[in-house]
């Protein structure tokens, strides 16, 4: 619901803040004082283009800024928020748009950046404007089929059951379709798998071979550099050099002379031990380097052999990945699609059948969704007609016609089309077609006053003097109306009606003052007083009497009694 609405530098509206309430929220005043200007703004806030020309002559931008309270019940708002990243755990949205003189525009919502198209889509489920343009919505035909499907519970249940196996079918048909048109291009794909998948299988590679293949080719290549290594080091451990005695041998005398040192001093006994442990390890490495050199080959056959195993590891890794596991794993993915392309037809037969199963399905819940639209057409068409007979039009007819669509659609095997005649002996014709701006208003308003109820999809509407060319009985039937629609939505209505407005639940007078060279327009809420003297202008213009003001008091008590009575009903 719409809580207030701030406007800055909007064409007349300077600064105006206006707070609204809930149920029905009229707007009055002189026709030129900035009503339709104040819709605008909001219309700004919903995501409808601007240009810098609204700006106010002298400023250099425009800002409006709408606060809304979030129902639990607006699931796809809260999705549409959530995908957006934006927060709107506190039940509020609060939406600032500004555009500069230059051209530049800002949309926050939530204190996030958004696009207008963004911006656009979060006020489709905040307000619903009605005015001689924006009722061309009602023509659409996505519009048309949201009517009639929210109008029976069966049938908005029904119509679940059934897009859920059109979901379902749609996709196994785009698969069988891609999975045709690769079956043209398999001869060819075939006999690449097969060659990939062969080569691969020739080489026999095992799970870190290349590693293992790798060290040993690097210990045969340097096999001589090795052996002088070990012999060098085992000579200078066991047989000394020409510069002097073996490591050993000279460790050797060092613990010697230790041992024979300790008789007489034990001071040295931690050094002692060091050593005499020094000589064990030294030891055991000079008998590891003899019994490596007695081993060490080197086999240039080997060494080769070798290298021509890396070589084929080598090519099989450029050519399906880094490591032999990525070959491997590519080889399990070409068997995988070997096995599907060999089981091509087998595959596609199976496909086939569940698509047929499928359209089975669809054609038995189609029927369903069928016979329950023609059943909440015939309704729907007779409660609309009714009420367009209240609103003025007594010998128009309205008509919901279901008529069967060519193939399975999203909502579906069903084409609606709604068909209007305002006179008698004029057919029937498609709504587009006959009917008029002030007819599609009070269409609309027919349609809204059937449906309110049923509808959740939007909190707030907006009436733009949809009571064009209407007086009298007629004016009081559309006041009523809007009443009752104002019992399960907040409502704002701009009326130069005395019958609509004495329906008010809050009452917002709008005006123009002119002070040197610049006009303001303000926005004031009227006490009960002001209201019935705003009703008594309304009813008999500028010139207020005591019998004015006695006819609006009584006009306000009947509206009351009336709005009762629709509580009640």
């Amino acid at each position: 619901m719409l809580k207030s609405l701030t406007v800055w530098n909007f064409a007349l509206l300077e600064h105006v803040q206006v707070e609204f309430g809930a149920g029905l929220n009229i707007l009055t005043g002189e026709t030129g004082a900035g009503k339709s200007i104040l819709i605008d703004s909001l219309g700004a806030i919903l995501g409808q283009r601007i240009s810098a020309s609204a700006i106010r002559t002298g400023c250099e931008w425009l800002r409006v800024e709408a606060v809304f309270t979030l129902e639990d019940e607006a699931l796809g708002l809260h999705e549409l928020l959530a995908q957006q990243a934006i927060d709107d755990s506190e039940g509020m949205l609060i939406i600032t748009r500004q555009v500069t003189r230059g051209g530049r525009s800002m949309v926050l919502v939530n204190g996030c950046h958004v696009t207008l198209a963004v911006l656009k889509a979060i006020g489709a489920y905040l307000v619903d404007i009605h005015g001689q343009n924006e009722n061309l919505a009602l023509l659409k035909e996505e519009s048309q089929f949201s009517l009639l499907d929210h109008y029976d519970a069966d049938l908005a249940e029904a119509l679940a059951a059934y897009r859920h196996v059109y979901e379902e079918w749609r996709a196994c048909c785009r698969q069988y379709a891609e999975k045709e048109q690769a079956a043209r291009e398999y001869a060819q794909r075939l006999d690449m798998l097969r060659w990939q998948d062969n080569e691969i299988a020739t080489a026999q590679l095992k799970e870190n071979e290349d590693e293992e293949l790798e060290a040993e080719i690097r210990k045969l290549s340097h096999a001589e550099k090795i052996a002088g290594y070990v012999e060098e080091s085992y000579n200078l451990l066991a047989s000394g050099s020409k510069e002097g005695v073996g490591v050993l041998a000279a460790l050797a005398r060092v613990k010697k002379d230790l041992q024979d040192m300790s008789r007489y001093d034990s001071s040295l006994a931690n050094a002692q031990k060091m050593v005499e442990e020094a000589v064990i390890s030294l030891q055991e490495a000079s008998y590891e380097l003899r019994d490596y050199g007695e081993t060490l080959e080197f086999s240039p056959e080997r060494l080769n052999k070798l290298q021509s195993r890396m070589d084929v590891i080598y090519r099989l890794r450029k050519k399906y990945g880094a490591t032999i596991a990525d070959v491997l794993a590519h080889q399990q993915k070409v068997q995988q699609e070997l096995s599907a392309i060999e089981n091509y037809d087998d595959d596609m037969a199976e496909r086939k059948a569940r698509i047929a199963a499928l359209e089975a399905e669809l054609t038995q819940k189609a029927q369903t969704l069928t016979q329950l639209r023609n059943r909440a057409a015939g309704e729907l068409s007779a409660a609309i007609g009714g009420q367009l007979a209240a609103l003025g039009m007594p010998k128009a007819v309205f008509r919901i016609e279901v008529s069967a669509a060519a193939g399975f659609q999203a909502n579906g095997a069903d084409d609606v089309a709604m068909y209007f005649s305002a006179n008698p002996g004029e057919a029937e014709q498609p709504l587009q077609k006959v009917a008029s701006g002030g007819e599609l208003s009070r269409i609309a308003l027919a349609i809204k006053a059937v449906a309110a109820a049923r509808d959740s999809s939007v909190p707030s509407m907006v009436f733009d003097e949809i009571d064009t060319g209407i007086g009298g009985r007629t004016a009081q039937m559309v006041a009523e109306r809007i009443a009752l629609v104002a019992r399960f939505k907040q409502v704002l209505c701009i009326t130069h009606l005395p019958q609509i407005a004495c329906m008010a639940d809050v009452h917002l007078y709008i005006s123009k003052a002119t002070a040197g060279d610049s006009t303001v327009t303000q926005v004031r809420q009227l006490s009960e007083r002001e209201r019935i003297s705003e009703i008594a202008r309304m009813a008999s213009g500028a010139d207020m009497t005591a019998a004015s003001l006695d006819n609006a008091k009584e006009m306000v008590s009947h509206a009351k009694i009336r709005k009762e009575s629709l509580e009640k009903n």
